[in-house]
Order: C-alpha cells, then sequence, then structure tokens
C-alpha cells in the first residue's frame, strides 16, 4: 500500500519488479504525476487487484499500462484520480474482470482502440465521468455497466455490440428505452430457438431406439444413458445441447447464463417515465404523415395572407393590422410543428440515441418558445379581433368612437410583450421545455411551475368564454329584421358558428386534459398527447387565414390585383377593381344625401364585419381610407 503520499511525486521504472505472488496494490492520494511503470510485476496470482486513486495530477492512461502485471483475471479500479484520456491498446495483454474508472471528473475520452488487445471486462463502471462516448470495440463482454451520473454520454455505441450485457444503470431513461428494444429481439430470437428445441425433442422421442443417431452424421440426437429423458431437470447432467440441433452460428451474441428454458433477462434502469415513454417524437404512424400536410398548411396560408396585406396598396386599417398579428402567430405555430416533424423525420427508430441531445438542447427551447409564444398570441389577436367586432357593431351609429390605429398598436404591443413574457419564463427555470419530447412545458414539481400552467390554461379558457360573447351578442345585433333579411340572419349565423366551433375545438380538449394534469391528476398520458398535438392545438393556426382573410371578398381582390403585377389573372383583377370603384360610387351617392348613416347602410356593415379584415365603407369621408394608394 503506497497511501496518503502527497509529496511523492514519481516512481521510477522497474521500481514494481518480478512480484509472483503480488496480489494486491494500492497507490492512492499521491502527487504523482506520470502513471507509474507495472508492465514488470509478472504475478502469478489469480483474481489481482489494483487500486489507483485520488492521484489528481495523473492526466493520462497510456500504451501497454497493464500489459505484463498479470496474466490471470485482473480487477481495475482506477477511481478519482485526474485523468482526462486512455490512449489506444491501453489494457492491451490483461484479462480483465472488472474496470472502475468511476469518479475520474475530467475523463473525456477513451480511444476507440483503449480494450483492443485485451480480454473483457465484465464489469465496466464509468459513472460520475465527463465521457461522452464509449469505445465501439471491446464491449461484447460487458455484462454490467453503470453510467449513473454520466451526464455527458448522450449516445450509445450500436447495441449490437453489448451483446454479452446483462444489467445496466445508466444515467438517461431513454436509454433503457434502447436497451428494451434490445432485450425484445433477443427474447423473441431465445423463444424461436426454445420452440424449435422442443419440437425437434418430440420428434426425437417418436424415433426407435435404432433410429437414435442422425443418418446423415452420427450425431447422437437422445441417449438412454444417463439421464435420457430430454427434458431432464438436471441440465448440465443431459447429454441433450443446443449444438446437436442448431448450428454455432445460431447461438451467436447470446452469452447469456441459462436456467434451462429461462433466459436470464436484461435488467436496466432508469426506467422511462410517464413524460418519457419508448417511443419516437410523434409515437404514432399516422401523426407522422398528417403533421406534414398540418405543418405546410399553416406556414403557407398564413405566409399567403402577410403578403398579401402587407404588399396591398390600399391604406392599413385596424383589421387588416390585426389580421397580420394574427397570421405571423399561426405562422410561428406552423413554424413550430415543421421543427418537430423534422426531428421526428430524421431520429425515427432511434430517438433513445437523440433524445438527450434534442430535450436539453436549444432545438427543442426554440421549438418550446415559438409554439407558447404563438399560441398566446394568437389567443390574444382572436380576442382583440372579436372585441373590435363587437365595438364596430354595437357603436356603428357614433363615428367618433372608431377604433383607431393609434388605438390597435399600443393594444397589440401589450399583447407581444405579455407573449414573449409567458414564453420565455420556461427559459429561466420556471416550468420547464426539457419535459417531454414534443417541447411543451409540462412540468409542474415547482409550486410556481404549476402556478405557471394553471395561468396560461385560465387565461385561454377566459379569452374563449369572451370570445363567444361577443359573437352572442353580435348574432342579437344583427337578427334585427328591420337591419337583415332573413337568409342573411342565417348567413351570419353560420359564419359565426363556424368561428366559435373552430376556437372550440382548439381550446376545449387542450384545456381540460392540461387542467387536469396541472392538478396531478392526469387523464390522458403523454402518447396520447400527442394525437392533441397533431389534431386539435393547430386547428386554429391553419382555420384562421381562411376563415378571417381568404375566404372574404376583399382578400380575393387584394391576391387578384398582387397577381396581376407579376403578369397573372390581369382580368380577373380589372374585373375586382372594376366592381370596386362602382360599388363606391353607388355608396357615395347614397351617402351624399344623408347626414347619417341609413338603415340599409347600417345593414351592410353588421354583415361586412365578418368579412374582416377590410371593413365596409360608413360614408364618404371613411370611405376614402380603403381607396388605393396613388404612387
Amino acid at each position: 500500500l503506497i497511501l496518503n503520499t502527497k509529496n511523492l511525486l514519481h516512481i521510477e521504472d522497474g521500481a514494481f519488479r518480478n512480484l509472483p505472488r503480488l496480489k494486491y496494490l494500492s497507490i492512492c492520494n499521491t502527487g504523482i504525476r506520470q502513471f507509474p511503470d507495472l508492465t514488470q510485476i509478472f504475478s502469478m496470482e489469480a483474481h489481482f487487484i489494483l487500486e489507483l486513486c485520488d492521484n489528481l495530477r495523473m492526466t493520462i492512461i497510456p500504451q501497454n499500462a497493464f500489459q505484463g502485471m498479470n496474466n490471470e483475471s485482473l480487477t481495475l479500479k482506477l477511481y478519482k484520480n485526474g485523468f482526462e484520456d486512455i490512449h489506444s491498446h491501453a489494457f492491451n495483454g490483461t484479462k480483465l474482470n472488472q474496470l472502475i474508472l468511476k469518479d475520474n471528473k475530467n475523463l473525456r475520452r477513451i480511444h476507440n482502440d483503449a480494450l483492443r488487445g485485451a480480454t473483457g471486462p465484465d464489469v465496466l463502471d464509468i459513472s460520475s465521468t465527463a465521457l461522452e462516448s464509449l469505445p465501439t470495440y471491446g464491449l461484447e463482454a460487458i455484462q454490467v455497466l453503470n453510467a449513473t451520473s454520466s451526464y455527458s454520454l448522450k449516445r450509445l455505441p450500436p447495441l449490437d455490440k453489448f451483446s454479452s450485457l446483462l444489467e445496466a444503470v445508466l444515467t438517461y431513461p431513454s436509454h433503457c428505452c434502447a436497451f428494451r428494444n434490445l432485450r425484445t429481439e433477443r427474447q423473441n430470437l431465445l423463444f424461436s430457438i426454445f420452440d424449435n428445441f422442443s419440437k425437434e425433442c418430440e420428434s426425437t422421442m417418436r424415433k426407435p431406439p435404432n433410429e437414435m443417431f442422425n443418418d446423415s452424421n452420427n450425431t447422437l440426437l437422445w441417449s438412454g444413458e444417463r439421464n435420457t429423458h430430454p427434458f431432464a431437470t438436471d441440465y448440465e447432467s443431459s447429454p441433450y445441447s443446443y449444438s446437436t440441433i442448431f448450428d454455432d452460428s445460431e447461438m451467436v451474441g447470446f452469452d447469456f447464463e441459462y436456467d434451462f428454458c429461462q433466459p436470464k433477462v436484461l435488467r436496466c434502469t432508469p426506467e422511462p417515465d410517464a413524460f418519457n415513454p419508448c417511443e419516437d417524437i410523434l409515437g404514432y404512424s399516422f401523426l407522422r404523415v398528417l403533421i406534414w400536410f398540418i405543418n405546410i398548411l399553416a406556414i403557407v396560408g398564413n405566409f399567403t395572407v402577410l403578403l398579401v396585406l402587407l404588399t396591398s396598396h390600399y391604406k392599413l386599417t385596424v383589421p387588416r393590422f390585426l389580421m397580420c398579428n394574427l397570421s405571423f402567430a399561426d405562422f410561428c405555430m406552423g413554424l413550430y410543428l415543421l421543427l418537430i416533424a423534422s426531428v421526428d423525420a430524421q431520429t425515427s427508430g432511434q430517438y433513445y440515441n437523440h433524445a438527450i441531445d434534442w430535450q436539453t438542447g436549444g432545438g427543442c427551447s426554440t421549438a418550446g418558445f415559438f409554439t407558447v409564444f404563438a399560441s398566446e398570441l394568437s389567443v390574444y389577436t382572436l380576442t382583440v379581433i372579436t372585441l373590435e367586432r363587437w365595438h364596430t357593431i354595437t357603436y356603428a351609429m357614433q363615428l367618433d368612437r372608431k377604433l383607431r390605429l393609434r388605438h390597435a398598436v399600443p393594444i397589440m404591443l401589450g399583447g407581444w410583450l405579455f407573449s414573449l413574457g409567458i414564453a420565455l419564463l420556461p427559459l429561466f427555470g420556471v416550468s420547464s421545455y426539457m419535459k417531454v419530447s414534443i417541447c411543451l412545458p409540462m412540468d409542474i414539481e415547482t409550486g410556481l411551475s404549476q402556478a405557471y400552467i394553471l395561468l396560461i390554461l385560465v387565461l385561454n379558457v377566459v379569452a374563449f368564454i369572451v370570445i363567444c360573447a361577443c359573437y352572442i351578442k353580435i348574432y342579437i345585433a344583427v337578427q334585427n329584421p328591420e337591419l337583415v333579411a332573413a337568409n342573411k340572419d342565417t348567413k351570419v349565423a353560420k359564419r359565426m358558428a363556424i368561428l366559435i366551433f373552430t376556437d372550440f375545438t382548439c381550446m376545449a380538449p387542450i384545456s381540460f386534459f392540461a387542467i387536469s394534469a396541472a392538478f396531478k391528476v392526469p387523464l390522458i398520458t403523454v402518447t396520447n398527447s400527442k394525437i392533441l398535438l397533431v389534431l386539435f392545438y393547430p386547428i386554429n393556426s391553419c382555420a384562421n387565414p381562411f376563415l378571417y382573410a381568404i375566404f372574404t371578398k376583399a382578400f380575393r381582390r387584394d391576391f387578384f390585383l398582387l397577381m396581376s403585377k407579376l403578369g397573372c389573372c390581369k382580368s380577373r383583377a380589372e374585373l375586382y377593381r372594376m366592381n370596386y370603384f362602382s360599388a363606391y360610387n353607388s355608396n357615395c351617392k347614397n351617402g351624399g344625401a344623408a347626414t347619417a348613416p341609413t338603415k340599409a347602410s347600417q345593414a351592410f356593415l353588421l354583415l361586412s364585419a365578418l368579412e374582416k379584415p377590410y371593413p365596409a365603407p360608413r360614408d364618404k369621408t371613411s370611405h376614402k381610407e380603403n381607396l388605393p394608394r396613388v404612387p
């Protein structure tokens, strides 16, 4: 034993020479800077143990560091040292039983050929190290792998390298998903082999004594000597073996121990939890296809609306300004879905090896920020649009109370600040985007995180109630028979029903299950919640550009005018231009004879309020705002 000698800085080569009866050597808590020469010990003892610990100034394990030390079973306890790198062929010439490298905090690299030339190890312990990868050579003999608190080890070597593994204690639950798949494959093949084994036994038992030998190669299939029953309890004494029926190649990679028909099962901890089940990001195959259609629809639809509104020659009005904000929010939701779909496609079938990089990296945080920001800004803007419509109809006769752009800008600025704040909180420790693979803030471990989730959900429910209440008031207003004909009343009711239904379909399922989960009474699994994520969560983002813009006559007019500038649809654009100026001249003639809006113009206003983002003209003065700007 060489212990607690901080002043020991160097051990001469050959200091340990010809020690055939040495069983145990410990060098701990010294000031040694260079790995000592251990190659001339030549111990003849079985189960030799070498312990190197707390030598903080030793930074490398060189080539052939243990060659010649012992030719029998060897245990290396190399823990709590200053090792940073283990070189190629470092363990060459050894028969390793256990290789303990735990608590080497600075150990970042084991050369891919570090175990080349060595037999074993059966046990490998790399817990509490900074290793980012394991060597791909020399892992075949490992039966026990300990890698707890190895937070930098985010990817595992190919699973076929762990052909003898029986127990794994790891850092991340997702890695156990990999071994769960390996375990299933092994068991399926083993059960197939055992099934063939049983069938061959049964066929052998039916043969007469003179056919106990295979005629082709004289292989003994079943003998009456010793324990003659093919299913004898004493398996070791039975002459029956796999090799009599199966080729050796069928058993390659299965070095388990057997209790006859009971192979030892590979055990792995920590087990995946409810938030991170063993599956790809989207889980279901049909969602993997469907999400592409949905995100493309959301991105293309909202980008088209933004492009047309921002390039229009008409003056920017309050409804169009609000529609631009809504389209941008829904466009961000489309980007979130695109990001999730892309990562799922790249990691399909091997998400366990990418889960840590994705969920703890910038990608998941970016995706989570996009979805929370987009969701809250969209809900906020929808509420403002609905309130603006209600205000426009309620105060239709009072033009001085019309909502101006100077009022709408600070209102939406408040919405942007609120949405940004809500989306940034998980990045500063209030809940977290890292909890699940779809990057939603589902962490409710602390009271603050739980309050954060409940705040978002309650605000969304309140927004939905406000939207419903406003549309009911609008419907009551347009139901006045003096203002609107019966067929127009039905048209308005249907349009409002569609708007409310899309809002309800988007918000209700998400809010219901999320509120129950926030109170730690989940009614749905993360796997099933992904169906809500794809089918319900983005409904508004896909429907809004069509319901609030693309299906309106004013938007189609602007769209064809924009296309005419590019040399397309010129005849349609000219037709829209003529119809628009014809309606303008007619309105001017009707408005000139009255000092206030007539009941007919009021009815027209009520109906057109549902065809935002372009309001109907109220009088000659206000209508001038909607004329094309002359260059």
